[in-house]
C-alpha cells in the first residue's frame, strides 16, 4: 500500500514560454497522494488504518461491479467508482484513472472523425440488412413459429 509521506504535497511547476514566468498546475489536475483529512494523516497508524478502510471498500464495489459485468448491473460503471474510491488514496489508483479518462477521450473524438462515423453507418447498415435478409428468410421458411417448436422436417 502507498502509505505517502508526512511531507505536504508538492505543486507540479511548468515554465510559460511566452511570458517567462512559472504557472501552477491546472485547476482541474490535483496532485497525487492522499486526499484524507489533515488530522488523519498526521498521525501514521490512523492513516495506514484509514488506507486500509479505503482499499477494502474500494474492493468490494470493485468486486461487485466484476460480479455485475454477467449479470443485469452497470458493471464498468461501478468498477470504475471503485477505481475511484482508491483514487481518494492511492496514487497508483489516480494514474490508471488519468490514463482511462485520456483515452476515453481520445476514443471519443475519433468517434467523432467523419471518415470514422461515415465507416461506423455504413457497417451498421450492412449488419442491418443482413440481419433482416436472415430474418426474412426464416420468416419464409417456418412462419412465425419459435426455433424450439420447429419439429425436424
Amino acid at each position: 500500500m502507498n502509505t505517502g509521506s508526512d511531507e505536504p504535497r508538492e505543486i507540479a511547476v511548468a515554465s510559460d514560454e511566452q511570458a517567462g514566468e512559472k504557472v501552477d498546475e491546472a485547476p482541474d489536475e490535483q496532485g497525487l497522494g492522499s486526499r484524507a483529512p489533515e488530522f488523519i494523516k498526521s498521525r501514521r497508524l490512523l492513516h495506514l488504518s484509514w488506507q486500509v478502510l479505503v482499499f477494502v471498500i474500494g474492493l468490494a464495489v470493485v468486486v461487485a461491479g466484476i460480479i455485475m459485468l454477467p449479470l443485469p448491473g452497470p458493471g464498468w460503471v461501478v468498477i470504475f467508482g471503485g477505481m475511484a474510491i482508491w483514487a481518494t488514496e492511492f496514487v497508483w489508483a489516480q494514474l490508471v484513472l488519468r490514463w482511462t479518462k485520456r483515452k476515453v477521450t481520445e476514443a471519443a473524438q475519433r468517434a467523432l472523425d467523419p471518415k470514422v462515423r461515415r465507416r461506423n453507418i455504413i457497417l451498421t447498415s450492412i449488419g442491418l440488412v443482413i440481419i433482416g435478409v436472415i430474418l426474412g428468410v426464416y420468416l419464409w421458411k417456418f412462419g412465425f413459429e419459435m426455433p424450439w417448436n420447429i419439429k425436424d422436417q
